[in-house]
């Protein structure tokens, strides 16, 4: 075992294998289409035609002087003794090298070569996560009406949580107010603009209390399903989101699950970097009481954007905690702090759903009329009755009646 050598062809022939089905992908070297010889459709006669033979066996040489120049500089590294003579010595014993280095030149050039055909990402340490800020504020600023207490609170704290080099918690926001208000739009913007494939990230999960937790019976299913899911999304991803809709609902059980992940870490001297988790919790709680509020500010003669987190968060927080209906203002998550920032989505008037019917003709490539505009915007029930001033549905299904006026 000790001092003698090992044989070296059948090592040849495992790189020589493991580079194969690289050297096959779309864009290899020899590969001149999206589609294998055998899927190419714009050219004639049948599907293993010389042309395709052809290239095949140009992958095939190129595969095997690829794995057999890597098996020279491995061998030559490992068993200088039985080194065989190449021209190129300063290729293959540069001054100062060693197996580690070689090792560091070799995934170099491999890394180098198959992002020459492959989008690779440079400057990032994981291309899963973008952090786009300024895609984000604009997002914000233009996409989502009438909200600038959430706008503004929102974009400072996420901002000023993912370029703290250790955080020592979890960032966790609660949204809360009526249905239609932007509270999903906004978590969707998060995902979108933190991650390069938005929602569908494996940085990024959602969680819909009626729909992954619908029955009361599992919850112990439940709670070891969610602990899973959460320890090996925060185990791969440096940087995950987590999003809880209709959070109001959510039994008990579950958010004690979550706790440990919410609670302040303790460090001991040095380790490794922790994970950065942001929590969104999406909730109709609060609601009514956050669209009295506004409503009595605004019959006082105070405009909508005059109304600060002050006017809001007594009531607000009031009527999360004092709640029967629901759990989630009885949980570790509020009594205990968890929550950084209660986050209030103010009730949508008209002005703000006409913005929201322009948003949606512009989304599906419709050309509009002012009159189609306000023609959608006064099919939505406005409250209350007396002054009529707050959409009851925000601007919930908007893309749905387009479909009335068209021609």
């Amino acid at each position: 075992m000790f001092g003698v050598p090992l044989p070296r062809r059948p090592l040849g022939l495992c790189l020589h294998l493991l580079l194969l089905p690289l050297l096959l992908l779309p864009g290899a070297p020899g590969h001149r289409g999206a589609d294998g010889p055998w899927d190419r459709a714009d050219e004639p006669g049948p599907a293993w035609s010389w042309p395709g033979i052809q290239r095949l066996k140009e992958q095939l040489r190129a595969a095997g002087a690829l794995s057999r120049r890597y098996w020279t500089v491995f061998s030559c590294q490992v068993w200088p003794d039985h080194c065989e003579d190449n021209d190129d010595e300063a290729t293959l014993h540069p001054p100062g090298w060693n197996l580690p280095q070689w090792g560091q030149w070799s995934l170099d050039t491999l890394t180098a070569w198959f992002c020459s055909f492959q989008d690779c990402c440079e400057g990032q340490r994981d291309c899963r996560i973008s952090n786009n800020f300024s895609g984000l504020e604009s997002d914000l600023t233009v996409r989502l009406h009438g909200q600038h207490l959430a706008r503004e609170l929102v974009l400072r704290a996420v901002r000023s949580y993912l370029e703290m080099p250790q955080p020592d918690k979890a960032l966790v926001l609660s949204f809360h107010g009526w249905s239609g208000t932007g509270k999903n739009f906004m978590a969707r913007m998060l995902a979108e603009n933190l991650y390069r494939d938005g929602l569908r990230s494996d940085c990024v999960k959602m969680f819909i209390a009626t729909f992954h937790f619908p029955h009361s019976k599992y919850v112990d299913l439940y709670k070891e399903q969610l602990q899973n899911q959460i320890q090996g999304m925060q185990r791969s991803c440096y940087q995950s989101l987590f999003i809880f809709d209709e959070a109001e609902k959510l039994h008990p059980g579950l958010l004690e699950v979550l706790e440990p992940h919410l609670k302040r870490r303790v460090t001991e001297g040095p380790r490794a970097e922790p994970p950065k988790a942001i929590f969104l919790f999406l909730s109709n709680l609060g609601g009514n009481n956050i669209n009295e509020a506004v409503l009595n500010l605004l019959l006082a003669g105070w405009s909508r954007e005059e109304i600060t987190m002050e006017h809001l968060k007594p009531n607000l927080q009031a009527e999360i905690t004092e709640s029967p209906d629901s759990g989630f203002g009885h949980s570790c998550l509020v009594k205990e702090n968890l929550v950084d920032f209660f986050v209030p989505f103010l009730p949508l008037e008209y002005r703000h759903v006409r913005l929201c019917v322009r948003d949606a003709f512009l989304s599906q490539g419709l050309p509009y009329t002012e009159e189609a505009l306000d023609e959608i915007a006064k099919m939505m029930i406005y409250v209350p009755k007396e002054v009529q001033l707050f959409s009851s549905q925000g601007c919930k299904l908007i893309s749905q009646r387009i479909n009335y006026v068209l021609p």
